[in-house]
């Protein structure tokens, strides 16, 4: 059976100045496992540290920029546009001019599978 998600459940989000994490789909959410879909609004300034997650990130970029680093160079995501960044390598998101997106996580996000710099 098709199952409606009338409200996102927000999740505290790491980084300075703070943004908004709408989860629909996920552990915090839904208390599935396999993926998290989640919308994220960030104000410009936005930066959290890098991380070396267990997990693929593939997002969609609704408005604004997104800036993910790697260990390769850096790539400017606008809307219309989308990255993948795979599970095991190093990342660090930005949104000097602010964003909103679309984030997919496989499997579905978790605190401790981040594991973030410093």
């Amino acid at each position: 059976m098709a199952r409606l998600v009338s409200v996102p459940f927000v999740v505290p989000a790491a980084g300075n100045p703070p943004k908004l994490i709408e989860e629909f789909f996920g552990r915090v959410a839904t208390g599935g496992a396999g993926v998290s879909v989640a919308r994220m609004k960030s104000p410009p300034g936005w930066a959290e540290p890098g991380q070396t997650p267990e997990f693929d990130e593939y997002t969609v970029v609704l408005g604004g920029a997104l800036r993910v680093e790697t260990r390769s160079g850096a790539l400017e995501v606008r809307p219309g546009q989308a990255v993948h960044a795979p599970r095991g390598e190093w990342v660090r998101y930005s949104t000097p001019e602010g964003a909103e997106y679309l984030a997919v996580c496989i499997p579905a996000f978790s605190i401790d599978a981040v594991h973030r710099d410093g």
